[in-house]
């Protein structure tokens, strides 16, 4: 099965880990990194999708960051 995530965070360096983490799990980037302004929370975020090849079969139950 094909997975897919999209990881997103504040501007800061555990943005990149989250990424790094993912990359380490076999995850790969998808699309170029996306950079934007939370007004609400008046904060620059940041957001990557990574997609992955895995076994078994995809449900809405499947917990993508356990795989």
């Amino acid at each position: 099965m094909k997975l897919y995530r999209f990881l997103s965070a504040d501007d800061t360096s555990a943005f990149c880990h989250k990424v790094t983490d993912a990359l380490n799990n076999s995850w790969e980037l998808y699309g170029d990194p996306t950079y934007a302004y939370d007004h609400a929370n008046g904060v620059m975020r940041c957001g990557q999708a990574v997609v992955k090849e895995a076994d078994g079969t995809y449900t809405p139950d499947t917990k993508l960051g356990e795989q």
